[in-house]
């Protein structure tokens, strides 16, 4: 592989580490176009010299597009946003704009493989977040009919803002949130089976798209009773619907969550029976429970027993 050049937007992020280390195990030569050469130091671990090259670049930007291209076998987008911020940050903008004009120039490229990853979202949903996803995932499709799209549940990993999040909150307040009665339904998928799917899908996709998610579906309110049992910890539960949650947000990521984000909420997070998945890729998913507990330990509640070790 060390002659096919893959390059990676969003390769700095929670799910863009890993990928990058997928593909330098897999022997690949990585572009790493980012807006912080800083932040993409440490992803050089394991890699010889030269496999992993950091650029200057911001989908947001797309000028130089074509040089950032120039000589990939395959394009990698892993950009994404969980809340709109000032700016070209705009959902429209990343999730939409950005993906055609990325995917348009990766076919003038004569680029080979377009794994772009998404989301699992409703196509009915009032959410902004929702529908530019869906709207990016066409215009991929319009423009670069060979594109594998992924579209993983919610990610779990040590550098979640999901698990990590909530076991944060529960050590600062007595109260947990059930946005909606905690009903909608997750299927949690591990980042590291993401990473793995990701770099599978240049050699093993077909062309279309892909629902990732994990061996276990859980409802909010299981998730967050699987957060405080890691933990040790004990909150109350407080129902809190879906009209009440969205005035109480706010459109900055201070409050629990955003109004686009309760908006996501109303639906189930889960994978269809008739989607390719995982096992189409070659991945084996990883359980919630042999990896989330050692993460979340920083976040426990010492016992009198864990005082006596």
């Amino acid at each position: 592989m060390q002659n096919k050049i893959v390059t990676v937007f969003g390769g700095t992020g929670f799910i863009g580490k890993y990928v990058v280390a997928e593909l330098v195990n897999a022997g690949y030569t990585v572009r790493v176009v980012t807006r912080s050469l800083e932040r993409a130091k440490n992803l050089r671990a394991g890699a010889y010299v030269g496999q992993v090259v950091p650029v200057l670049g911001d989908i947001s930007k797309p000028d130089n597009f074509a040089e950032l291209l120039n000589g990939s076998y395959a394009v990698i987008n892993l950009v994404g946003l969980l809340y709109e911020r000032g700016g070209n940050q705009k959902f429209a903008n990343i999730h939409a704009k950005a993906v055609e004009k990325l995917a348009k120039a990766a076919k003038a490229a004569k680029v080979q493989k377009f794994t772009h990853v998404s989301a699992i979202v409703p196509e009915n949903s009032e959410s902004k977040y929702a529908q530019t996803k869906i709207a990016g995932e066409n215009s991929l499709q319009l423009a670069f009919p060979d594109a594998v799209i992924l579209k993983p549940s919610v990610v779990f990993g040590a550098e979640d803002n999901f698990f990590n999040q909530f076991a944060r909150m529960a050590t600062l307040s007595p109260f947990l949130p059930l946005i909606g009665g905690g009903k909608t339904r997750f299927q949690p998928v591990y980042v590291g089976d993401v990473a793995k799917a990701v770099v599978n899908s240049l050699q093993l996709a077909l062309p279309g798209s892909y629902q990732l998610g994990g061996p276990q579906v859980l409802t909010f309110k299981e998730i967050l009773q699987s957060i405080l049992q890691y933990t040790n910890r004990k909150s109350m539960f407080i129902s809190i619907p879906f009209f009440v949650a969205k005035i109480m947000a706010i459109p900055a990521p201070s409050f629990i969550l955003t109004r686009d984000q309760v908006e996501l909420l109303k639906h189930d997070n889960i994978i269809s029976t008739r989607s390719k998945g995982l096992k189409e890729l070659g991945v084996k998913p990883t359980a919630i429970e042999a990896i989330v507990p050692e993460y979340l330990a920083r976040f426990r509640k010492k016992t009198l027993a864990d005082t006596n070790r």
